[in-house]
């Protein structure tokens, strides 16, 4: 099987390729805007801008793969917000590229979504619950679903949430990083209260990916974590792990910071349909921080 991965250089992206590099029967074509920040390995790197429909169709055309894993995206919720043009143009715009570039090759079409597709009043949520996007990023991200459902073309969506992990380079934060560095340096955090998300680790996030590529199951697909936490939650579990202080965590309200895009109050994916039909198994938000404290070792 030939895979090809857009935005190879994001943390899913990285640890697609990474997955990938121990399956002898999977050829492996990695790509990205910008140069290549993945370790070497056995895989082939371009260079592609998902926004520029003559690239796509190049790359797609001279690789010819069986599948395509579209990991790129405008994800900054408030960014999304406050440059709406981007956001259609990666979130949207690249889609449309893909499905074309696809439909010459007739490759299968993997392309990520989100949770904010809902509007967190009645979550965890089902594949078939009816979406109601609450910010610019959760519109583009659910018209780029509504592309794909058009178009005719062989693919799946897969949508998932909060996803942490760390990139080899340790060039991206997340939630983790953030709480562990800050209580390490003796910092007092306030941590959001009243959202509810299944984090999920970046790792099963790849591996359910690569289940739907195996298997080139259509449709859409809830992968995610399964524990349903709040940030402070996960805030809280991180610092037992690690050992710090738990007094400098402070409990806060969404409502006290500002943020130029709205997010949905608890959403949280019910994985019943993933788990039957695919075989996926995600660890438990505990499992993900001694995965993540074994890597952080080994940096």
């Amino acid at each position: 099987m030939k895979v090809l991965i857009t935005g190879a250089n994001g943390l899913l992206g990285q640890k697609l390729v990474k997955l990938y590099e121990s399956n002898e029967d999977v050829d492996v074509i990695a790509s990205a805007r910008g140069a290549n920040r993945n370790p070497f390995g056995s895989y082939t790197y371009e260079q592609m801008d998902v926004t520029v429909a003559s690239e796509v169709a190049k790359i797609i055309s001279k690789h010819q793969p069986d599948v395509v894993i579209n990991t790129a995206a405008m994800t900054h919720v408030d960014q999304c917000e406050l440059d709406p043009v981007t956001c259609q143009e990666l979130n949207v715009d690249a889609v449309a590229n893909l499905i074309e570039g696809c439909k010459q090759t007739d490759s299968f079409l993997i392309h990520l979504s989100t949770d904010f597709i809902f509007d967190g009043e009645d979550g965890p949520y089902k594949e078939d619950d009816s979406p109601n996007p609450l910010s610019k990023y959760a519109e583009s991200k659910l018209e780029s679903e509504k592309l794909l459902q058009a178009s005719g073309l062989r693919h799946a969506i897969v949508r998932t949430m909060l996803v942490y992990g760390i990139v080899h380079d340790m060039s991206r934060s997340n939630i983790i990083l953030w709480v562990k560095k800050s209580l390490e340096e003796k910092q007092l955090i306030k941590v959001v209260n009243d959202q509810w998300r299944t984090p999920t680790l970046a790792e099963d996030l790849a591996k359910g990916c690569a289940l739907i590529a195996e298997k080139r199951a259509e449709g859409v697909w809830n992968i995610s974590g399964e524990d349903l936490l709040t940030p402070y939650d996960m805030a809280m579990a991180t610092a037992d792990f690690f050992d710090l202080d738990k007094s400098l965590i402070e409990k806060a309200d969404g409502s006290i910071f500002t943020q130029p895009a709205k997010r949905p109050p608890r959403t949280g994916f019910i994985l019943d349909k993933a788990k039957r039909e695919l075989g996926y198994d995600p660890v438990s938000f505990k499992e993900g921080l001694a995965i993540l404290k074994s890597q952080l070792d080994n940096v």
